[in-house]
């Protein structure tokens, strides 16, 4: 066990790294053998992800160093310098993990009988694992090339999934976009690491931030990391991606590049607290990160009303979504310097943030895997298309339904826990705020009863007597998310007090980060 605890974070990355490759071998002995194969890989996975999770709330921080025991190399003179490879795993960076973990699970149980009869699963789930090894990677990484490297390794593999059916010329088409403000942001990243990099000869972000003198170079750096990771999470306005992106992609791999997306919020988190929190103006900044999460939960949900394609309508209310994890967060970085406001309800809406990020990428994922479910049996995504669906496809109905609540705030399902913990901190800083947020939710319950009308209602349409429910497989990766979805909403406390509470503390107080790598330095 102390094995396993050890070298957890090295192993989450690198058994599904080998199984990436191994897949196209595998798949020559049917697909039964390639099956059992990803399910073992993710099952195991799954299994060190808890691990490390204990162990982590147990000790703070893990680091762990490839090829050495500690991450400092000496250099001529006794000077001690962070060179190495090494992942840091502390609160923040172990609850996406377990966000990315569940997702990938669903969705490749979802995956296994939805690709039936599809030309190239090999290279689909190859791609899926390596889309997992990037999101898991930017999630553990203790320095600013690899974070560049795992995000590149996650936009390749995201870009193939989204435009696998290539059949279909949407899917080209997103999948180029996907491609393109990948190659954009990733080019700044690497832009920012350059400039930080000449100035301070170290990559570990705990040594950037321990070094740091904050000169016109390194808020350079800032902008061009923040504009690149607000671009990757589809914020408004470098949101045009997104809906193009979602829509096209297959059921299995949509809630994979949505959990991509919330993976940048993370790393945007990541360098706005962590290696830059000690320097900025936080109430500046918050400002500036409310402001976005505001335009895009505005932006969002207005374009989402009038869309009659299911999975385009889905996307842009991920848009809106987003705007509220960033609304929370960063009326938490607005007022980090103030100690009273930070204890009265800046913390507490940063939970809010944080806990609606595990919360949209579970109701979201599903509510993907419902719109896809819809197409996999008729053949279409317009809404103006369908009609009594719910006769032959209960249980996709009552998943629908379980997402389309979850996501309007209505209890006892998860979104409202989180929500309601934004709504009541955004009043205290900002009333108005507060009101919009409000506002945006109403708005999307009335866009899913419509969509839900249109799609599972009313008489049936011609040509959809013989609809049947979708295969089984597909069914168990929607349940396992609409199980979290239920468990969240009505244990939240134990969920905020286990997972949530310490990402945000994690956040918040950058100093064990720093001092796991640069104790022993000068």
């Amino acid at each position: 066990m102390d094995y396993l605890v050890t070298h957890s974070p090295a192993l989450i990355v690198a058994l599904p790294l080998l199984a990436a490759f191994a897949i196209p071998l595998i798949s020559r002995l049917g697909p039964r053998v390639r099956a059992v194969l990803c399910l073992a890989v993710l099952g195991l996975v799954a299994a060190l992800v808890a691990i490390l999770a204990v162990d982590v709330h147990a000790v703070g921080i893990r680091l762990y160093t490839f090829g050495a025991t500690a991450p400092e190399m000496a250099l001529p003179g006794g000077y001690m310098v962070p060179v190495r490879i090494m992942f840091e795993v502390d609160g923040m960076s172990i609850f996406m993990g377990i966000v990315i973990t569940t997702v990938a699970v669903a969705s490749l149980i979802y995956s296994l009988q939805f690709l039936n009869g599809q030309t190239g699963q090999a290279r689909f789930y190859s791609l899926m694992m390596l889309l997992y090894v990037g999101m898991m990677g930017l999630a553990f990484t203790g320095d600013m090339f690899n974070m560049f490297v795992f995000l590149e390794i996650a936009s390749i593999a995201g870009t193939g999934l989204a435009a696998y059916r290539t059949n279909m010329a949407d899917a080209v088409e997103g999948g180029f976009k996907y491609i393109v403000i990948s190659a954009v942001s990733a080019l700044m990243v690497l832009l920012a690491i350059g400039i930080l990099y000449a100035q301070y000869n170290v990559l570990s972000i705990a040594a950037l931030a321990h070094y740091m003198q904050y000169t016109t170079l390194d808020m350079m750096a800032l902008g061009l990391l923040a504009g690149a990771f607000v671009m990757k999470l589809a914020g408004v306005p470098l949101h045009m991606w997104a809906p193009d992106t979602y829509t096209v992609a297959p059921a299995g791999t949509t809630p994979m590049i949505l959990a991509a997306s919330y993976t940048s919020m993370y790393a945007l988190y990541r360098i706005t607290f962590t290696l830059y929190g000690g320097h900025i103006d936080t109430a500046a900044i918050g400002w500036i990160v409310i402001i976005v999460g505001v335009l895009s939960m505005f932006v969002g949900v207005m374009m989402a009303v009038h869309q009659t394609d299911i999975k385009r309508m889905m996307a842009y209310h991920a848009i809106s979504q987003g705007g509220y994890m960033l609304l929370g967060v960063g009326v938490g970085l607005a007022v980090i310097a103030d100690p009273v406001a930070l204890a009265n309800y800046g913390r507490d809406a940063m939970n809010g943030g944080i806990f609606h990020i595990i919360n949209h990428v579970f109701y979201k994922a599903m509510l993907f895997m419902t719109a896809e479910a819809i197409f996999f049996r008729v053949g279409t995504r317009d809404t103006n298309k369908m009609g009594g669906l719910a006769r032959n496809m209960k249980w996709t109905a009552i998943f629908y339904a379980i997402g389309a609540l979850a996501i309007s705030g209505i209890p006892p399902f998860n979104g409202f826990a989180s929500k309601l913990l934004i709504y009541q901190t955004v009043l205290s800083f900002n009333p108005v705020l507060s009101v919009i947020a409000m506002f945006v939710s109403l708005v999307t319950l009335a866009s899913f009863a419509k969509v839900f009308y249109s799609a599972f209602t009313g008489p049936e349409m011609p040509g959809y007597k013989e609809v049947r429910e979708v295969p089984k497989s597909m069914l168990i990766g929607m349940g396992i998310l609409a199980a979290c979805i239920i468990l969240f909403g009505i244990f939240p406390g134990l969920i905020v007090d286990t997972i949530v509470a310490p990402a945000t503390e994690a956040l918040i107080n950058q100093a064990p980060y720093i001092n796991a790598v640069m104790g022993a330095a000068p």
